[in-house]
Order: C-alpha cells, then sequence, then structure tokens
C-alpha cells in the first residue's frame, strides 16, 4: 500500500491569482474604478491596439466615445466581484475589431480584449442550443455524464474531452472521455489532490471557465508590476490571466499544449470539472468559450436536477418500504421486541452487507455484522462521532482501532441513531472491499531541485501507477445518507405512534412536570435573589474582608443544605432540623432567630408542604422582615395539640415595619393555602406592623413520632474548623470542572494536603499508575462517564477516598459502593476535610486490625 509521506506544499502557497502576467493571444488594460483613466495595461497593448504610450490615457482616446460607451454600460450592469461583461465586436477607430470582456475588482475596471474572427459572433447560441437539445432528453446521471464528453469534442474539436469528478479528500477520477483514436485513455483514472491544488479549486468557483491557450508558457508581463500602493493587480476574474509555470510544466509532462476547463458546481460547491486538452497550441475564440460557459451552467443545473430526483425516488422507495413498519406498530406495546423482529426488513431499506439494532443495550443482528462483544464500545464511539445525528465511514478501523480486527466482515459503517439521546441505533455495514486503484502516474509528490528551484516539481510519468486498498468499504453516498435520515423521521414517528397510546398519562405527566417549572422556576428566582440580599447586607466596618467572605461562604452553604433537604425528604424528616437548614443562613450575627419546640417528625407529605411554606416565609423575612434587619427577632415554637396535630407559631419583631400586601403573589398564596389545601390542616398568616405572624396546624396523621425531651436553642453559624488528618497528605482528584477542581485543591492546601487533579478517568488512571496518591477525592458524574471505574481501582489497592456529587441522593452509586463517603456539592472546605480524615482514619483502622 502508499504511504502517505511529508512533503512540500509549495504548489499550494503560489499565489495565481496575481500573476503579474497574462497570456498572448489577448491584451489587458487596467482603469480606475470609475473608467477615466488607464493605470496600467500588458507590454503588448500598445502594439495590439495601434497606440504609444497608454498610462494615463482616457479609454476614449484608445477607443473613441462610442466604444467608451459601451463598455461603461456593460460595466454598470455587472456587480463587482462577479463574471466579466462581455462586448463582442467592438471597433476602435483605428477600425479594429475586437471581443472585450470587462469587469471591477478591487478597485480597478479590468478590459481583456481579444481579435474578433469574422463570423463567430452568432456561433455560441448555436453551439449551446445543439448541446442543451441533446442532453435534455437524458434522465439519468450516468448517461449524461457519458454522453456530454462527445458532444462537446465533436462541436469543439478538442483532442480530449473528460469529465472529472472530485472526492472529498481533494483527488478526482475520470468518469467519461471522448478522444482521438491514438491516444492513451485516461478513464477511471485516479488523480491526487495536489494537481489540482487548493486555491485553484477556489478560483474554478469564481471563474467557471478556464482557458490556457499554449503551456509553452509564454507570459505578457503587466506594468507597472504595482500600483502606488505597492499591491499587483488581482486577476480572479480575467480570462487571460497567465498560467502558473508549475501546471505548464504538468501539462507538457502530459503531452497538452492546449486546454479548457468549464466548472460543474452543484449545490455551490465544485463537483467536479469538464476538462478538454488539445495536443497543439490553440486559443479558443471569446465567443466559442462563452457558448462552452453556458453549456456548463446548464450541465450544472440539470446534474444537480437529477441528482436531486434520484435522491427523491430513493427516499420514495424508502418511505414506501417503512410505511409497512409503520402500519404493524399500532398491534404491539414493545417497541423494542417489535423492532428487533423486523431487523431482516431494515436490510433492504438501504444497499449494505448487514443491519443490527442496538436499543437499551441490547443486539439484534442480520447478515454480516460486528462480533456481539464489540458493540457497546462501537455504539460508544459512534456517539462520540455522531453528536446525534447520521454518521457514515467507509474506513471504520481509522476511528474505531479496534475495529480491525474484524474489518473482513465490516469496514463501512452507517449509524442512524433511533431516540433522542444518543445511545440507540440502527447500524448498516458493509464489508470490505479490497480495491486497486490506477492512478494517472505515482500520485506521490517527491522533492527535488525542478526548473523553477527547490519546489514540489510535478510527476513527469503519467502511467497507470496502482495501489490496492484495505480497511475500505464500498463509500455511502449520499443517497444513502438521505435515506438513512428518512428511517430515522420514519423510526422516531414509531416511537411516537406508541407514545399514543399512553396519550392520559402523557398529559399527566406534562401537568406535573409544568407544575414543577414553575415552582422550580418561582424558587431558583427566590434563591438568587436571596444570595443577592445576603451579598448586599451592610458590612460592619470592624470586620475584616476575610471574615466577611467566611459569613458569607456560610450562608451560601447553608442555603445549599436546605435546598439539599428539600430534594432528599422523600420519607419525611425531623421538623428542627427543617428549620435548621432554612434559617441558619440568617443567624450569627445580630439578628435573633430562636427556635423552640418538642423533636417531632413529619412524613414526606407534610415535610415537602412545609418546606415550602419556611421556605417562602425565611424569603420573604430576609427580603422585608425581622431577617432583614440587625434588630429583628424571629422566634418559631411548635407543639403537640391534644389529639389535633402539631401547631406551628411563627413570630417576627423589631423588624421594617409591615403592611399588608396589596395583592398576594405565588409565594404567599403558597404560605396562606398550602397547608389547608394539601395537608386539610390550618393557616392564619397576620400583618401587625411590628413583624409577620403565623400560624398552622399540621394534622396529627402527618406527624411520625414525638420525642419526650424538649429543645430549645438559637440558631448559629459555626467558624471552620481546623482538620489536621489529612495534612501531608497526597490526594488526587478526579473533578472534570476546572473551577471547581482548583477550589479543591485550595480547600485541600488549607488543611496541609497536596492535591494533584485529573479531568478524566483515564487521566486518573495514569496517575494511579504513575505512582499511588494517600486518599482521592472522585466527582460522581464526569460528564459522558463516571468515576466507578477509578473508584473500583481505589478499592483494589486499599487507597481511601471519598465521593463528591452534586446530586441529591445516591442511587446512582452502584451498591458495591454505597459505604464510600459522600460529600455534597457545594461543599465547604471543613466539610471536605472532615468527610476524607474519616475516610482516611477508617482505613488505617482496618490496617491496624489487619496486622
Amino acid at each position: 500500500m502508499r504511504r502517505d509521506a511529508v512533503n512540500l506544499t509549495n504548489c499550494d502557497r503560489e499565489p495565481i491569482h496575481v500573476p503579474g502576467s497574462i497570456q498572448p493571444h489577448g491584451c489587458l488594460v487596467a482603469l480606475d474604478a470609475e473608467f477615466r483613466s488607464i493605470r496600467r495595461h500588458s507590454t503588448n497593448a500598445s502594439e495590439y491596439l495601434s497606440c504609444g504610450d497608454l498610462i494615463g490615457l482616457k479609454f476614449e482616446e484608445v477607443f473613441g466615445n462610442r466604444g467608451a460607451h459601451d463598455l461603461r454600460n456593460a460595466l454598470a450592469a455587472t456587480p463587482e466581484g462577479s463574471r466579466p461583461a462581455l462586448v463582442m465586436g467592438l471597433q476602435n477607430d483605428a477600425g479594429q475589431v475586437f471581443d472585450v470582456a470587462v469587469h471591477r475588482w478591487k478597485g480597478n475596471a479590468i478590459v481583456e480584449l481579444e481579435r474578433s474572427p469574422n463570423g463567430r459572433q452568432g456561433k455560441p447560441l448555436e453551439l449551446v442550443r445543439t448541446l442543451i437539445n441533446r442532453l435534455k432528453p437524458l434522465q439519468a446521471v450516468d448517461d449524461v455524464i457519458r454522453q456530454s464528453p462527445r458532444l462537446l469534442r465533436a462541436l469543439l474539436s478538442y483532442d480530449r474531452v473528460m469529465i472529472y469528478q472530485f472526492a472529498a479528500d481533494g483527488s478526482g477520477q475520470v468518469m467519461a472521455e471522448s478522444k482521438r483514436t491514438d491516444l492513451e485513455s485516461f478513464l477511471g483514472q485516479h488523480f491526487p489532490a495536489s494537481d489540482i491544488p487548493r486555491q485553484a479549486r477556489e478560483l474554478y468557483i469564481k471563474n467557471t471557465i478556464r482557458v490556457i491557450s499554449d503551456a509553452g508558457g509564454a507570459r505578457v508581463p503587466i506594468e507597472p508590476e504595482l500600483d502606488d500602493l505597492g499591491e499587483p493587480l488581482d486577476l480572479s476574474f480575467a480570462h487571460l490571466r497567465s498560467v502558473s509555470p508549475i501546471h505548464c510544466e504538468y501539462l507538457r509532462n502530459m503531452g497538452v499544449a492546449a486546454s479548457m476547463s468549464i466548472s460543474i458546481i452543484v449545490g455551490g460547491e465544485l463537483w467536479g470539472l469538464i476538462a478538454c486538452h488539445h495536443y497543439t497550441p490553440r486559443a479558443l475564440a471569446m465567443a466559442d468559450r462563452v457558448g462552452a460557459e453556458m453549456f456548463g451552467d446548464f450541465f450544472s443545473l440539470h446534474l444537480e436536477a437529477l441528482i436531486q430526483k434520484s435522491k427523491l425516488d430513493a427516499a420514495r422507495m424508502t418511505r414506501r418500504a417503512l410505511d409497512g413498519v409503520l402500519r404493524d406498530v399500532i398491534h404491539h406495546e414493545d417497541i423494542t421486541a417489535f423492532l428487533k423482529s423486523r431487523v431482516s426488513i431494515f436490510s433492504n431499506l438501504i444497499p449494505s452487507d448487514g443491519v443490527g439494532l442496538w436499543i437499551d443495550g441490547d443486539w439484534a443482528p442480520h447478515g454480516s455484522v460486528p462480533p456481539a462483544s464489540e458493540i457497546a464500545t462501537l455504539a460508544s464511539a459512534i456517539g462520540a462521532l455522531s453528536d446525534g445525528k447520521v454518521w457514515a465511514t467507509s474506513g471504520l478501523s481509522a476511528h474505531v482501532p479496534s475495529a480491525s480486527g474484524y474489518r473482513a466482515a465490516v469496514s463501512g459503517v452507517l449509524a442512524v441513531p433511533i431516540s433522542h439521546m444518543p445511545r440507540d441505533y440502527l447500524l448498516f455495514f458493509r464489508k470490505e472491499m479490497i480495491e486497486t486503484v490506477a492512478w494517472a502516474g505515482n500520485p506521490d509528490k517527491v522533492y527535488q531541485t525542478g526548473p523553477h528551484g527547490e519546489r514540489l516539481t510535478p510527476r513527469q510519468s503519467f502511467a497507470i501507477w496502482k495501489e490496492t486498498v484495505e480497511c475500505r468499504s464500498r463509500p455511502w453516498s449520499e443517497t444513502d445518507r438521505d435515506c438513512a435520515d428518512a428511517v430515522r423521521t420514519a423510526l422516531l414517528e414509531v416511537v411516537m405512534r406508541q407514545t399514543e397510546l399512553v396519550a392520559e398519562e402523557r398529559r399527566k405527566a406534562d401537568l406535573r412536570h409544568k407544575m414543577l417549572n414553575e415552582e422550580l422556576n418561582h424558587r431558583v428566582k427566590n434563591i438568587l435573589a436571596l444570595i443577592k440580599s445576603l451579598v448586599s447586607q451592610p458590612v460592619d466596618g470592624s470586620r475584616s474582608l476575610e471574615e466577611y467572605v467566611n459569613s458569607l461562604k456560610g450562608r451560601i452553604m447553608a442555603l445549599a443544605f436546605a435546598h439539599d433537604q428539600v430534594i432528599r425528604s422523600d420519607s419525611g424528616g425531623n421538623l428542627k432540623d427543617l428549620l435548621d437548614a432554612e434559617l441558619t443562613p440568617y443567624s450569627g450575627g445580630a439578628t435573633v432567630v430562636e427556635l423552640e419546640g418538642s423533636d417531632i417528625g413529619l412524613d414526606s407529605r407534610a415535610y415537602s408542604v412545609m418546606a415550602l411554606v419556611f421556605h417562602e416565609l425565611a424569603t420573604n423575612a430576609a427580603k422585608y422582615g425581622a431577617l432583614s434587619s440587625e434588630s429583628g427577632r424571629l422566634t418559631v415554637r411548635w407543639s403537640i395539640t391534644a389529639d389535633r396535630g402539631c401547631e406551628v407559631l411563627w413570630t417576627e419583631e423589631g423588624g421594617p415595619l409591615v403592611g399588608k400586601p396589596l395583592r398576594s403573589g405565588f409565594g404567599m398564596v403558597l404560605v396562606d393555602r398550602s397547608v389547608p389545601f394539601d395537608l386539610g390542616g390550618e393557616s392564619e398568616l397576620t400583618f401587625h406592623p411590628s413583624g409577620v405572624s403565623a400560624r398552622f396546624l399540621i394534622p396529627i396523621k402527618f406527624v411520625t413520632y414525638v420525642a419526650s425531651r424538649r429543645r430549645a436553642d438559637s440558631v448559629i453559624t459555626s467558624a471552620p474548623a481546623t482538620c489536621d488528618g489529612i495534612a501531608g497528605l497526597k490526594v488526587l482528584v478526579l473533578e472534570d470542572q476546572l473551577v471547581i477542581a482548583i477550589d479543591v485543591e485550595t480547600m485541600l492546601a488549607e488543611h496541609g494536603a497536596v492535591a494533584e487533579t485529573a479531568a478524566t478517568a483515564p487521566e486518573a488512571m495514569g496517575v494511579l499508575a504513575r505512582g499511588p496518591p494517600d486518599a482521592a477525592v472522585l466527582d460522581v458524574h464526569l460528564g459522558m462517564e463516571n468515576s466507578f471505574a477509578v473508584a473500583d481501582e481505589l478499592l483494589r489497592r486499599k487507597i481511601p477516598f471519598v465521593f463528591a456529587t452534586g446530586f441529591g441522593d445516591d442511587t446512582i452509586i452502584p451498591d458495591h459502593l454505597r459505604a464510600v463517603p459522600v460529600v455534597r456539592k457545594p461543599y465547604s472546605a471543613k466539610a471536605l476535610a472532615e468527610r476524607l480524615g474519616q475516610a482516611v482514619s477508617a482505613a488505617s483502622g482496618v490496617r491496624d486490625t489487619n496486622s
């Protein structure tokens, strides 16, 4: 096989749009953009136009008023940066007749003149009509490609005409050819991308026809070469632009003396070229060139229309085949089982050697497919590569190295996602197709010193050079991909049809979801407003910045804890703990928060309701009531009344004057109506000028236990304690968020530990391989992966560690890792150090016992 070599790329860097010269079969003059005076011209212009020095002359002095008028009108009708306007048979005062192309580009009006052959002005229309009439009845892409070279060669008399199609990598293949009988054939041969460099392909889109009259390379300089600003004349849209010496050498090595290339543009991109070769010098008249250009436009449009038609035909066939699937699905409740039973039908939708369905971790194959043990790896790789869209490759082992082990059975895959999450796929497979590719000469350019100095020299031999291509399948066409999109749409429709069978449950779920969103939106706004209030409180001038930061961090941590308590309260909880979680952020300063009552447990329903009620009361107190003032005081007392339930009294004093609000917002409605509506209890909300008071009665059926002793405490915020249990330890930190990882490093450093961070599980495994740490902190969720494999390795090595997570429960942690300590985000340095210290101490105790 051929191996890609590292070669110079001077061809790709050659400024072919500013060659500073033109081809000799015409002349060029460049005027200012207003078409007043001549600034530059080709050195043959004076002789060509029978004039003296042209610089500074008005164009009227060269072509007369009538000629200048006609060219100005043509120029005015042509947008800048587009194909030149054409004026055929323009006569100057000396009686000379020219065919003229004129365009504006980058501040210049560029005029190209070629001598007009007698009687050719009407020929382009005859040429185009003949070609169109012959091609229009052809309705197959292959027929149009095969017939066009023969028709064009018959009318333009070039020695060879080819249809050349570009591949995705820039290389190309001769798809059709008409030639002289004595010439060797290029049909089917491949040419490397370097034969037509990138910047040449870009110019083929701007200027859709390119004529080279003589590959001998004669060039007529433009003078002056640079303008007053030191810029050369940009000839991107000029027909007469001279040819790169490298390309001339390339043509001469092929034996070609003249050529014409017509761009084939499909969908705005360069699909290919109509390449015409002649083996003696030949300057095609502008009239014939215009006809060829018009044919190229028709050919591109006709080809694009036929390609789109073939896509539509294939899509219709695919849709008809899928209609049967859609008809049958309504009789099945189990979508997975239904789709698995139809795998063999899917194999008929797109030409393939095998097909498989990977859904919910189960595999249903048909035909030539990868080993079952490789499917999970393949699906994971496709998920990372496809971005949830249809994805295809004809060289699977280049993307999934392990696929080289089954390349004979599968070398190409077309993946169709069949769920909104990129995890379930319908996979089409193609076998390896060992192919011998015929190149027109060795495609590898070799660095050597040629006639133009140290540069990539065009190859001199175009004898067929064969390459064996392995590990590749027959490529997936654009039609295949479009059909795959249709399959994806249909299968998603299957899912939607199935969903209709449970429409009532969906409506209920949507209603619950809507209510949850409203509550979540309201709660997030309150939390943000609360944090803003905490940050905006006046700072005592006697307190240091560090004290202020620590106090603020403690309050925000308490807010996070309160939120976590609500999320994790499905089984209920202690009333005092709930009040602690809600009110701790507001205590510790001059404001007094007093809680008094027995140990009382509430079931999950009452606990959730009271969490919302207390959250609203605390938030409003922090905004407008007792908790917003240093002189404020909040007292919450609760007790069990005889056979009625738990009575809670909320009393605010010492805050700003209070008035009854003009309207009740969502929060006040929750406070006033939640307990009666959800629990069948009682609630009273009173707005005294001195402060808000509230009374709630929770029915006894929602009380789960009552302790005999009473509790009376003021909520206080503790300062961070020092923990020396991790001092001097080397700690592995597995965290995929850089900001959090840096914060953890700082926290550990505060307690004398040294952190080594990793962002992914493989990086963490690398750290363990280099040298085991003393302990570890593992973020559970790492984007598309988790840390459980690292946790298993730490268990095997008997290295203590803790999990860090922002999830409200531990259900995502496997059963065998449930005993690992968990610290919940956002956590403080104290909480992290304590948890990690506990893990280290526990591990040390186990080792001491074992010893």
